[in-house]
């Protein structure tokens, strides 16, 4: 319960000095179930933060830098690739780095659609590469 409590206050920390600009569902794998809150926080022209948290036998939360945002074209595709950590609060423990390549498209209307692959090692319970973690997210766009 220490565990939760503090990487919630983390969390509302990091909400608190960024804006929210993108807030939906993400569908596909994640850490911790198939259905996600999907966030992206602005943290610059072209780099942001793009968190997760799903809920399933335990809470799972990834936190991911995309140090990559691109246009492709025209202005409503872009291209992203990020990499940060991810943490599993379950039985058993998970803590790992994931990667994130994705592309997406921002309607003329506030809602954005995103395709991407996330690739992860997890370090802590157990050592291991998992190779899946493809995912549609469904946002709002502020």
């Amino acid at each position: 319960m220490k565990k939760i409590l503090i990487i919630g206050a983390t969390i509302f920390l990091i909400g608190s000095t960024v804006s929210a600009q993108e807030l939906g569902v993400r569908f596909g794998v994640a850490t911790g179930g198939n259905v996600a809150v999907d966030g992206v926080f602005g943290i610059g022209n072209w780099s942001r933060i793009h968190g997760d948290l799903s809920f399933g036998d335990g809470v799972g939360i990834d936190l991911l830098w995309d140090f990559v945002y691109k246009q492709l074209g025209e202005e409503a595709f872009n291209w992203y690739a990020g990499v940060g950590p991810f943490v599993w609060i379950g039985d058993p423990f998970g803590l790992g780095v994931a990667g994130e390549v994705g592309i997406e498209y921002h309607f003329k209307f506030p809602i954005s659609l995103s395709l991407d692959w996330r690739p992860s090692f997890r370090i802590i319970e157990n050592t291991d590469f998992d190779f899946g973690g493809f995912g549609l997210n469904i946002r709002f766009v502020f």
